[in-house]
């Protein structure tokens, strides 16, 4: 693992940009369709190709629910805007478990993911869940939600997390990006959740701009380039990466709360992807557990690795 950046400014931080929108919001259908060409693309040099291929899979059908299922209820207006004045995400996350639009999604997911190729152990899981009550759905709805999934039913959940992500995508797509607020370090403007990692952009407009995704909905925010996601510092960020100097993909670390994320620089490969790739570079994760860093980023398809 190349550690001679460990402590010193990210190289390719050229000036601000001031001009970069604060939020983006979620394109769909595409943003799963770009995902599973990611995935499949992905599992062609890589030893995880089964379960990368399954994500593809995975990544298609949501895509397809995305652009199929009934519209979902929009949000209330007047609560984007007591929200907005509150420095607060409209869509609140918690409130999403005990909705009939989410459950539905997850009924039409769960039925649908029956006609997807995988292993016999995630199939198991698959007719587990399609198996449940309704209060067990909703705890293992809640648990995704609020990012707290037992490590002794991770592929149960994964299914739940894909439908979740779908249902969260297509309510975050229906808001006005430049109604969004920052709300917290690290916390997406829209729904509150978790950011995977952070990509550094080379779109024209924000070239160089630095964006954490939510986990969840799959909004993008804008952020300070060298800044902790976890804690906010500025101070004793670092970076690390299995390759070389130029890397494309580097866990960003902080001495201040001993926390990192991954930071992808889509400036420099335009096809990553920060769910997809954040899976296919595994080895980034292991490297990183021996070192006295917790993980910081959440990703459902990771957990369990």
């Amino acid at each position: 693992m190349n550690t001679s950046s460990t402590l010193q400014p990210d190289p390719s931080v050229i000036g601000g940009i001031s001009k970069a929108p604060f939020a983006v919001l979620p394109r769909l259908p595409q943003l799963f369709e770009d995902r599973a060409r990611r995935f499949e693309g992905l599992a062609e040099t890589s030893r995880l190709a089964s379960y990368l291929h399954f994500l593809a899979d995975l990544s298609r059908l949501q895509a397809t629910l995305s652009n199929s299922l009934p519209p979902v209820p929009p949000l209330d207006a007047e609560q984007v805007e007591r929200a907005r004045a509150a420095a607060m995400p409209p869509i609140d996350r918690l409130m999403l478990a005990g909705q009939a639009a989410c459950r539905e999604t997850l009924e039409a997911f769960l039925t649908s993911a029956r006609t997807v190729d995988m292993p016999q152990q995630a199939r198991e899981a698959l007719e587990a869940v399609i198996g449940t009550d309704t209060d067990t759905r909703g705890w293992m709805l809640e648990n995704v939600l609020s990012d707290t999934i037992p490590p002794d039913s991770v592929a149960h959940h994964l299914f739940v997390a894909a439908a979740v992500q779908v249902h969260a995508a297509r309510l975050a797509a229906m808001l006005e990006a430049s109604r969004l607020v920052p709300v917290g370090v690290g916390v997406c403007p829209a729904c509150g959740g978790r950011p995977v990692g952070s990509l550094v952009v080379g779109v024209h407009g924000a070239e160089g701009a630095r964006y954490a995704v939510c986990s969840c909905c799959a909004t993008r925010w804008n952020e300070v380039r060298v800044k902790c996601l976890a804690c906010g510092s500025t101070k004793g960020i670092g970076y690390r990466a299995v390759e070389a100097e130029e890397a494309s993909i580097k866990a960003e670390i902080c001495d201040g709360c001993q926390s990192w994320t991954k930071i992808l620089y889509q400036n420099r490969n335009p096809s990553l992807d920060i769910v997809a790739d954040d899976v296919a570079s595994l080895g980034l994760d292991l490297l990183m557990r021996e070192t006295e860093y917790r993980r910081a980023g959440f990703d459902p398809f990771l957990i369990g690795y």
